[in-house]
């Protein structure tokens, strides 16, 4: 089945800036894949996004997605606020609490 049988890309659908997604099948499921789209009347690529974005939507309110998405989230403020204050360490020189860098005097002769 051709999966150019529709004019339209997926930025006139609606979606915007796209990127490929190389995906194997089996044989068997490829051929149910095609019979679904042919039967729906869209193409295989259609089918495929259709089902991603359900899936996603699905994940998205998964409690168990949800509890370690905030774990990733509180590691990632962790790891930020110990590269600010490695970066105000090094730069903030009139903050209260940084360290500042005594002047270098020339050396006299």
């Amino acid at each position: 089945m051709s999966e150019s049988v529709s004019g339209q890309s997926a930025n006139s659908l609606g979606y915007g800036p796209v990127k490929t997604l190389a995906v194997r099948l089996s044989e068997s499921t490829r051929a149910q894949l095609d019979i679904i789209a042919q039967l729906n009347d869209r193409t295989v690529t259609d089918e495929i996004r259709l089902a991603l974005e359900a899936w996603i939507e699905k994940t998205k309110s998964d409690p168990s997605v949800l509890e370690r998405a905030q774990a990733v989230r509180d590691e990632i403020e962790r790891d930020a606020a110990v590269r600010r204050d490695a970066i105000a360490a090094i730069f903030d020189t009139g903050a209260p609490g940084a360290k500042t860098a005594s002047p270098k005097r020339p050396a006299s002769s």
